[in-house]
């Protein structure tokens, strides 16, 4: 079946109107596709083609990292184009139908840019650690509980490994993860591959099994206006500090309510409801980009809950940090910070404040805190880095 899929999707090509002539011809559909769909289509040069069938537009375009690409009107209606090279792993797209951006009708809808939009994926070298294997397959449950905090229900995934459901004494450590800015808690279940990196990192013995949290950081008390703020794009300006505001929206606040939501609500309903070791020693947080910021706000704030930190794309821990968190020395066991290379070249210094992450990163391991610095090749401020980061901080944690 995926022989004659490939085939279609090849004939289907050759007979499209090409927006690039020079544009190699070998595309096959990405694995984002709504089922019996060909587009959105990769090629070998890493370019994304779609289709889309619009016979009254006037123009469409796909705008696919942060560019603008016109699609070409065949006889039959459709409009279809490409796009340049891009990086490897998961990108969010639109159309842009006669200038109403609207998402793919062919492709899988993820949550991004703070609206449900269209996502395509282009195959990585070594996708194979989030690839769907046949090894023992844990499950992502999807779960509401009360917040006394916000007085309102919230909603979370909760990754179990593979052996939770037989062993039914043992209990497990948590992670709680977190996404970025314009993103909710769907982001790690979905365009994370959490569910797949960490069952395959478990049957290789590469990780002890665990439990993963996945929540969404937009939180407001009772009265207050809530919202997702706007993150930066992949590949864009880094996001606002913490203690400031993105586009007017004060991240302070949201991160100080949804520190009372970790504390007050979702780490007990989670130590209630699942077989958990609850212990700071046994729990750890870590997040993207804006939920870095929040992992960082948070697990200072709150040493007797964490012991283990990761920070990917969204600041460092610093010895300043290390020296007036109360108990932080004492209690500590793991500080994991990443970034993909193209932010470290591109990026504004330390979000703005001059300094270096991985200067950092190695001044708090030579202060003794087990402190480790990644940095993921090739990419930017996009999910593959992400995934990556992943894959190496949970290598590390509860050893």
């Amino acid at each position: 079946m995926k022989k004659i899929s490939v085939l279609a999707a090849a004939a289907l090509s050759l007979a499209a109107v090409s927006a690039n002539a020079q544009v190699k011809d070998d595309f096959i559909p990405s694995e984002t596709v709504q089922h019996g769909k060909q587009f959105p289509a990769v090629n070998s040069e890493k370019c994304v083609r779609v289709k889309v069938n619009a016979p009254d537009a006037k123009s469409v375009q796909l705008d696919l990292g942060g560019k603008k690409y016109d699609l070409v009107k065949g006889e039959d209606g459709s409009w279809v184009g490409e796009s340049g090279p891009q990086d490897e792993g998961f990108h969010y797209y639109n159309i842009v139908i006669d200038g109403a951006v609207v998402p793919d009708p062919t492709a899988r809808y993820f949550y991004g840019s703070s609206h449900w939009t269209s996502g395509v994926e282009v195959p990585a070298y070594d996708g194979d650690f989030f690839a769907v294997k046949n090894v023992p397959q844990g499950q992502i449950r999807e779960i509401y509980y009360w917040s006394e905090v916000t007085q309102a229900m919230r909603h979370c995934f909760v990754y179990t490994p593979a052996e939770y459901e037989y062993s039914y004494t043992k209990r497990y450590p948590v992670l709680y993860i977190q996404h970025g800015g314009g993103e909710n808690e769907y982001g790690w279940a979905q365009q994370g591959k959490t569910a797949q990196i960490m069952d395959n990192l478990i049957a290789e013995r590469m990780a002890v099994p665990f439990i993963v949290v996945m929540e969404c950081s937009d939180a407001s008390l009772p009265g207050a206006q809530a919202g997702r703020p706007q993150g930066r794009p992949q590949g864009g300006a880094p996001e606002g500090r913490p203690q400031g505001g993105m586009g007017g929206f004060d991240m302070s606040a949201m991160f100080a309510t949804y520190d009372r939501v970790m504390a007050e609500d979702l780490i007990p309903y989670i130590d209630r409801n699942f077989r958990t070791v609850a212990d700071n020693a046994h729990r750890a947080m870590a997040g993207l980009s804006m939920g870095g910021m929040c992992t960082k706000a948070i697990t200072l704030n709150h040493p007797e809950l964490f012991s283990n930190i990761g920070i990917f794309s969204g600041g460092t821990i610093t010895v300043q940090d290390a020296d007036i968190t109360p108990g932080f020395r004492q209690t500590n066991k793991l500080v994991f910070v990443g970034f993909g290379s193209r932010e470290l070249e591109n990026r504004v210094p330390g979000f703005g404040d001059g300094t270096d992450p991985k200067e950092e990163t190695e001044d708090v391991k030579a202060s003794g805190v087990n402190a480790h610095f990644y940095v993921s090749p090739d990419t930017a401020h996009e999910w593959l880095t992400w995934r990556r980061c992943l894959y190496q901080f949970a290598q590390l944690l509860f050893r």
